[in-house]
């Protein structure tokens, strides 16, 4: 982030564990500081960023890396959700899924993403992508305040 002190609060929702290992691991590469939260499922994300069931005082993240397919409430859904709720939709959502399908990438920003990243199947390139974005959104965006 930008400023000098501000902690970015960054919330993966991604069911892949391996998948959220290396993003998590590609964000602290990056000299910013970063809370790191990650969730299986979009029902779960929902209460967290809605700060419901046992997730009263989580921190309200001020970046969003959303999968697409996932569990209980996909990431299609999650993102109109989000966009919908005026509290909440000035947080960025980058999609990070395995699908190029242009159906998907066309309704993700319809439904309001601010970009849309296909997982390279490569463990280096998977990481560099991770990387790139880290980069990007950590020290060249200024993301909006919690």
């Amino acid at each position: 982030m930008d400023d000098a002190g501000q902690i970015a609060v960054l919330l993966v929702v991604e069911d892949n564990r391996a998948d959220a290992r290396l993003v998590e691991e590609a964000f602290k590469e990056i000299t910013a500081p970063i809370h790191f939260s990650q969730v299986e499922d979009g029902e779960e994300a929902m209460n967290i960023l809605r700060r419901v069931g046992g997730h009263a005082n989580a921190p309200r993240p001020n970046l969003i890396l959303l999968d697409l397919n996932l569990p209980r409430k996909d990431g299609r859904e999650v993102l109109a959700e989000l966009k919908a709720d005026p509290e909440l939709r000035r947080i960025p959502v980058v999609i990070m899924t395995s699908s190029q399908d242009p159906d998907d990438v066309s309704k993700c920003y319809d439904l309001g993403a601010n970009c849309y990243v296909a997982k390279a199947l490569e463990y280096d390139e998977f990481f560099r992508r991770m990387k790139s974005l880290a980069d990007f959104w950590l020290t060249v965006v200024k993301l909006p305040e919690r």
